[in-house]
């Protein structure tokens, strides 16, 4: 299984970035789908999450009605619309898959992608 991680960079504050997790290896169907970032010297954490089968999404707080999830499932892919993207963004994001499909918590995902990072800029 393998998930790869593509779409971060540097982007000033206020710009968009979409990040894209390619998904391989097996099916997905009864999985969810979900976005974590990592800030220097902070713990991971939950972004958002979709489920594969029927593209239930939940986000965090913080970053509802700026980001977005969604998947294609005829290429396998699940993508991250990030919007008026602000400074305290700046982490590494990582894309990943649990079979508790309500889950927000990191230590139920089982597949991990390695990571893309996303910088904002003043």
């Amino acid at each position: 299984v393998q998930l790869q991680a593509s779409g971060g960079g540097l982007v000033q504050a206020g710009g968009s970035l979409r990040l894209s997790c390619a998904a391989s290896g097996r099916t997905f169907t009864n999985y969810v789908m979900g976005w974590f970032r990592q800030a220097p010297g902070k713990e991971r954490e939950f972004v958002a999450r979709i489920t594969w089968n029927l593209g239930t999404t939940h986000y965090a707080e913080s970053v509802k009605g700026r980001f977005t999830i969604s998947r294609d499932s005829a290429k396998n892919m699940v993508y991250l619309q990030m919007n008026s993207l602000e400074l305290e963004v700046t982490a590494v994001f990582y894309c990943a898959a649990a079979r508790q499909l309500r889950s927000y918590d990191s230590r139920d995902y089982i597949y991990w992608g390695q990571g893309t990072q996303v910088t904002v800029s003043s």
